[in-house]
C-alpha cells in the first residue's frame, strides 16, 4: 500500500542529527532487548508527529528502511507519510505482512499470532512490535525471567491486561520463533524479546 501523497510542508524534521542519533538509538534498542525489563532512556532531539511517542518515533527512524514493511495501528495511520518519507519503508495493510508494527493504543494490539512468527530455521523472519504505553514501571507488575535477567525482574506496562500475558506465554513457548516487543513510553523504552518468560 503506497498510502496518501506526502505533504512535505507539514512533515517533522525527524532526528536533529540523523546519522549519529539513528546509531545511538539502534544501540539503545539492542541494549533494551538484551536486558529485558530494563528501562532505557533515549536522549535524542527528535521531531515526530503525534500520537507517536518520542521513543517510538526514534525507534522507527533508526530501524526502518526501504527494505522493511510497516504496519500501523489505526490511530497512527496519519503518521504513515512521515515514516515513509524519512525511512523509505512500505506501509502495509495487514499485520501478517509486517516486519515492524507500531501500536499507539494498547487496546488496539492485534493477537500476537496475527504477526509474522518466523520458524525454527528462520527465526529472524518474524515481526518486531513497538507498543506505546502510558507508563512503564519496574517496581511492580509481572515477573520476568530468562536470558539477560539475573534471577527475576518486575515490569508493569500501563494499558495491558491478563490477555496479553496469556498470549505472550504462547509466543514465548514457540522460541526461537515468535515476535519480539519493544515498549515505548515518552522517551523511555523497554525490551521484551521472545526468550523472556512472564508470570503474574
Amino acid at each position: 500500500m503506497q498510502g496518501a501523497p506526502i505533504d512535505l510542508a507539514r512533515l517533522g524534521a525527524g532526528f536533529a542529527d540523523p546519522v549519529g542519533a539513528a546509531q545511538r538509538t539502534f544501540r539503545c534498542c539492542l541494549e533494551a532487548l538484551s536486558r529485558p525489563g530494563t528501562l532505557i532512556t533515549l536522549d535524542e532531539n527528535v521531531n515526530v508527529p503525534p500520537p507517536l511517542a518520542a521513543a517510538a518515533g526514534a525507534l522507527a527512524l533508526a530501524l526502518l528502511d526501504q527494505d522493511t514493511a510497516l504496519w500501523l495501528s489505526p490511530a497512527l495511520a496519519a503518521t504513515g507519510g512521515y515514516l515513509r518519507f524519512h525511512t523509505g519503508c512500505q506501509v502495509v495493510e495487514h499485520p501478517g505482512a509486517a516486519d515492524f508494527a507500531i501500536v499507539s493504543e494498547l487496546d488496539q494490539v492485534p493477537a500476537l499470532r496475527a504477526f509474522r512468527q518466523g520458524n525454527d530455521e528462520f527465526p529472524e523472519h518474524s515481526s518486531t512490535l513497538i507498543l506505546q504505553s502510558g507508563g512503564l514501571d519496574t517496581a511492580r507488575g509481572w515477573t520476568l525471567s530468562g536470558p539477560g535477567i539475573d534471577g527475576a525482574r518486575a515490569l508493569h506496562v500501563s494499558g495491558l491486561d491478563a490477555r496479553f500475558v496469556t498470549e505472550w506465554q504462547l509466543n514465548q513457548a514457540q522460541f526461537p520463533a515468535g515476535v519480539d516487543i519493544v515498549f515505548a513510553s515518552g522517551n523511555q523504552l523497554c525490551g521484551l524479546p521472545r526468550s523472556t518468560r512472564i508470570s503474574n
